[in-house]
Parts: C-alpha cells; structure tokens; sequence
C-alpha cells in the first residue's frame, strides 16, 4: 500500500502532529472557549465527538449533528482544521456536508467490518484523511483489515490511532498499551502514520504525559490529546482531559529525538545482541529436543502430555528468577507461555506418531 500525507496545508511537518479538543462537544460556546485556547497555543487540528458510542445506554451520546455547526464555527473564527469520529455512513454524509477535515472510525467500529466497510463505501471518491484506532481487543489483523478496507475504497491518505486495549485487568491504564502490537503494525506497514491517543491509554490526565513521551520515543508521528476548557465538568471521561495550558506544557515538555540518526555507533552493540539471539535459538532448540524426549517418554509410559503441577512449579520459579535480574514477571510470563505452548505442541505431534 503507498500511503499519502495525512497532514493538512499549513500545518507543520515536525513530529508531533497534534489533534485536540474535548471528549465531546457539549455546547456552542464550550467548543469555541476550547478551540480558541488551543489555537493561541498553536494547535492546528482540534477534535471534537459529535456521536459519543457509550458501554451501556442513558449516558451522555454526544449531541449529535447539531454540534456540527459549531464545528463549522470554529473553523471560521481560528483557522483551526476539524475532526470528529465517524461510525456509519450517516455520519460521514453529515461530517462531510459541514466541511469536517479530517475523521476517525473509534475502536469499537473497527472490531466491526461490516461497519467498517459501510464507512468506506460513503468515503469513496472522497479526499480526506482518515485515522483509524486499534480495536478494543489486541488484534493486529483485525486493525490491519480496516486499514485496508479504506485504502481500497480508494482513499490513501489513512494513519492510524492507537489508543490502548481493553483489559479486565485494569491496574495502572484504562486500556494497556500493548506497545508491541502498534511496533508490529509500523514493521508490517512502515509508512502508515501513527498517533498516540494517551487520554484513552491512562485514562488519567496525570498519565498523558508520560505516555506521550513514550510515544516520541517510540518514533510515533503525532498525538491525539483530550483538551476541554473546564475538564472536571466535562460531560464524558473528565478524568483523562486537560485544559490547553496544561497541553501547552505537557507538549513544551516533550523530549523529541530524531529519527532518522547514523547508526555507526550502534553497530557493536546490535551485533552483540544478534549474537545473544543467535545463542537463545539455539538453547529453544535444544530445549524443545528435550521436549520430544519428553514426548517420546510419556508416550512409552501411557503420561498424559499436560502436567499442571509441573508446570505452574516452573511458571513461578522462573519468574521469580527473572524479577530478581531485573526482568519485568508478566513479561517473563508471556515468554514463558510462549515457549510451553510450543513444548506442548512437539510433545504432541511425538504422541500422535
């Protein structure tokens, strides 16, 4: 796929590309007080939900089209660029009649195909950007797929938004970075932009500023900042938005390395680590021959391949090893399923022999 620029004229090249606005747009004069604020800071694309799609009904749902004057407004009186979330063909039609600039389709229509395409169908013969959050749930095929569906309805100025994943397992983010996931998608399509939304990730306006430093540093091309002008009577997700000059020093803030460097001076040490991989391939495999003898074992002795017991005694021992050198344990943890599962899977196939 050969992607063009999702920038829009007059707006600076220089990482980051910066979307903001609030969470929703409630009244006329709250997204005009906001806009205007972000403006003077220089902020050139402000967002804003029209349709608000909420967990569970009798939430506020945004206001629906009515709001779309306002954002007509807003362009009339700042200069600023418009964007809001689309999620059907209605409302591409309705953002595209008041000259909205730029849309996005939210995590919870992109786990949708069928809605999906429904928006690629009403953008077609349509020149605008189009940004595209990760799923709800971690599926890098899924999020690859929409990225498709509206390239092929012809449109190619296309990034993407990732916003984080959701999780039983709250803790520390609303939704879990994942970071490894939108670094997958960057390998799989190195020129497809990508935001960072780390309103939607922290959940927690004291979460967006690390996290948008993580983003730069991970080489992410811009940011998608929930911004209102009086957060804490915000009308949807007040806890995760900041007013412009609190994003105005967050931003001022930001630590921004170049990414395209010499690298002479890291060849040592990325042949050193080729090296370590090169030694983990060969004790896996070496691992895994000790599996089949394994395999080979139980099946001459009539064992059952799973052995729980054995296992979970293992999972424990090896975390803890691995915290004690300095090792993240659910990260160890993930490894260390990875690498059952395919002790499992030989054992297995020396069973089924």
């Amino acid at each position: 796929m050969n992607f063009e620029s999702i920038l829009l004229p007059g707006v600076n090249a220089k990482r980051p590309l910066i979307i903001a606005g609030p969470c929703s747009a409630e009244t006329e004069q709250q997204v005009l007080e906001t806009a205007k604020d972000l403006a003077n800071r220089g902020v050139k694309i402000f967002r804003a939900g029209i349709w608000k799609p909420r967990t569970k009904p009798g939430g506020f749902e945004g206001v629906g089209s009515k709001g779309l004057p306002w954002l007509k407004k807003i362009k009339e009186e700042t200069g600023m660029y418009t964007s809001t979330e689309v999620a059907n063909e209605r409302h591409v039609f309705e953002a595209l009649k008041y000259g909205v600039d730029m849309l996005w389709i939210g995590a919870r229509t992109t786990a949708n195909p069928f809605a999906v395409q429904e928006i690629a169908d009403a953008l077609k013969g349509v020149d605008i950007p189009v940004l595209i959050k990760n799923p709800v749930n971690p599926d890098l095929e899924l999020w690859i797929g929409a990225v498709e569906r509206i390239y092929n309805a012809g449109l190619h100025k296309i990034g993407v938004i990732h916003r984080g994943f959701s999780s039983y397992d709250k803790k520390l983010y609303r939704n879990l970075p994942q970071w490894h996931i939108p670094i997958e998608l960057r390998r799989r399509l190195p020129e497809l932009p990508i935001i960072c939304d780390p309103s939607h990730i922290g959940g927690k306006r004291e979460l967006i500023a690390p996290l948008s430093q993580q983003a730069m540093d991970l080489g992410f091309d811009g940011l998608i900042v929930e911004s209102h002008c009086n957060p804490d009577c915000a009308w949807s997700d007040k806890d995760q938005q900041v007013t412009p000059d609190v994003l105005h020093y967050i931003l001022n803030m930001l630590v921004i390395r170049e990414t395209q460097q010499t690298t002479e001076s890291l060849t040592e040490l990325r042949c050193q680590i080729d090296e370590f991989d090169n030694q983990l391939l060969e004790l896996l495999a070496k691992r895994m021959r000790v599996s089949r003898e394994i395999g080979q074992y139980k099946k001459e002795h009539g064992m059952q391949v799973l052995q729980t017991a054995r296992y979970d005694e293992i999972l424990s021992k090896r975390i803890a090893q691995a915290q004690e050198m300095g090792m993240d344990g659910e990260f160890m943890q993930q490894v260390l399923q990875a690498i059952h599962e395919e002790s499992v899977r030989q054992q297995m196939e020396v069973l089924n022999k």
